[in-house]
């Protein structure tokens, strides 16, 4: 099946030199032919507040109609307190209010992170599998992508210049596509005029 596949992708760091903003940047250039990765940053995501999320700002509204348009999703996310960070979390709640309107429901997804630890992203990685359930996303499990010793695996400018993880997430990103072509009955339809639609332009404390 070739149905092009749009993914949307979001990393959980604000920082101006992130690792995960890095990883993210990388994974735009690696995606398989007949797919496309659309960036979202977080900056301008308000703090959630209950009291507001059926009058939700303009940054949210935006949030939520880009994670509606997209097939599948690539969240990469840094490590903080074993846990994923707030900036994320955030935007993961927004998202999915007020209750009956989430926009989340029923995507393919993806994950992964980065940090300079020896052990990467890992414990944020099955934390924030935990939530993806509650907001059923249909995750991707392998491979998984913990992108340890990130200082050594990037360079100055931000390049990602290690060709396994360049490797790793190749397979990432074409599992990924290849379930949401499998999971989307929309894509699965419109598989048949895929041709014509192709080439339409469209760790804690760590710094992260």
């Amino acid at each position: 099946m070739s149905s092009y596949v749009r993914i949307l992708g979001m990393a959980g760091s604000l920082r101006r030199g992130s690792y995960n903003q890095a990883a993210l940047r990388a994974a735009k250039l690696l995606v398989p032919e007949n797919s496309e990765i659309d960036l979202f940053q977080l900056d301008g995501i308000p703090m959630f507040n209950e009291d507001d999320e059926k009058r939700p700002p303009s940054s949210v509204m935006e949030l939520k109609r880009r994670i509606r348009r997209a097939d599948a999703l690539l969240i990469v996310t840094p490590e903080y307190n074993y846990s994923i960070p707030g900036v994320l979390k955030n935007a993961i709640d927004w998202a999915c209010r007020p209750y009956g309107d989430s926009a989340w429901s029923g995507k393919a997804a993806a994950i992964m992170g980065a940090s300079p630890s020896a052990i990467g992203t890992a414990r944020a990685q099955y934390h924030l599998r935990q939530i993806l359930v509650a907001l059923n996303l249909f995750t991707l499990n392998q491979p998984e992508v913990v992108i340890a010793d990130a200082a050594h695996r990037f360079d100055e400018n931000g390049k990602l210049i290690h060709e396994p993880t360049k490797q790793l997430i190749r397979e990432l990103l074409k599992n990924l596509v290849d379930w949401t072509r499998r999971i989307s009955p929309a894509l699965e339809s419109t598989s048949a005029s895929s041709t014509e639609t192709a080439g339409h332009p469209l760790s804690g404390g760590a710094p992260a």
